[in-house]
Order: structure tokens, then sequence, then C-alpha cells
């Protein structure tokens, strides 16, 4: 189980990606809209995984991803929109996101996502870390 905060600037595609989440088995334990506010809330929660909406920020949208890996950095970002193009899936990436999410939203395909980037990103992980080594966090 995966603690697990969404940000979205609409609450009923908060509520709605809570519930998909929640019925997958993770821990949904914070919902915000997109701000620097939001943000400084959510990194007290210290989740696990971040789904983002970026729809509604205005200005530059990669630098609350910044803001997000500089705060969090082992946590695993998605992103979540309407819809997607090459760009953005390549500005996300190139910003740390790890994953997509695409609305409206498909309960086995946002579960099997969020499944396959956490099996990846423990995979990369344990080969950083070397032999012998734990990459298990002790705060």
């Amino acid at each position: 189980m995966l603690k697990v905060v969404v940000m979205d600037g609409n609450a009923i595609s908060r509520g709605l990606l809570n519930s998909v989440l929640t019925n997958g088995g993770h821990l949904v334990v914070g919902d915000s809209n997109v701000s620097f506010t939001g943000i400084a809330r959510m990194v007290k929660l210290k989740p696990q995984l971040i789904c983002i909406d970026l729809a509604k920020v205005e200005g530059d949208k990669m630098e609350v991803l910044d803001k997000i890996r500089e705060e969090l950095p082992k946590t695993i970002l998605f992103l979540v929109s309407n819809s997607f193009n090459e760009e953005s899936i390549r500005q996300g990436q190139a910003h740390g996101v790890r994953g997509f999410i695409v609305k409206p939203f498909n309960t086995n395909k946002v579960n099997t996502a969020i499944r396959n980037a956490v099996v990846k990103f423990v995979g990369e992980m344990k080969k950083a870390s070397g032999p012998g080594e734990s990459t298990d966090d002790e705060d």
C-alpha cells in the first residue's frame, strides 16, 4: 500500500481519483489544489506517490514539478490530464515524472500504470544502491 497525495484544481477529479486509488489498495493521505501552499502541506505528509494535474497552474508548470522533486526526491510523480502530447510527456519525464494518468479514469489502467512505475522505480533504486545495500528509509 502506497501513501498517495492527489493534487488537482478540480474537486470532482480529486474525488474520483481518490476513489480509484483507494479501491486499488492505496492510502490517500491528502488532496489539494495545485498551489505552493498545497505543496507545502503535502510535503509534510511525506507521500510515496503524488498524482498531480497541472492544467490550472498559471506560469511555469515545470517549476511545480521541480519544487516537488526538490522537497521529496524519492516520491514517485504521476501527471494527470485530459490528454498528453509527445512534448508534455517528454517535459514531464525531464522533470522527474514517472507515469501518466489520463482522464476520465480507468481503474485498471491507473492501477497498472502505478504498479509498473513502482516496480521500475524499486528496481532502479536497488541497482543504484549496489549489492548488499538497503534502500529502505528509516524516518
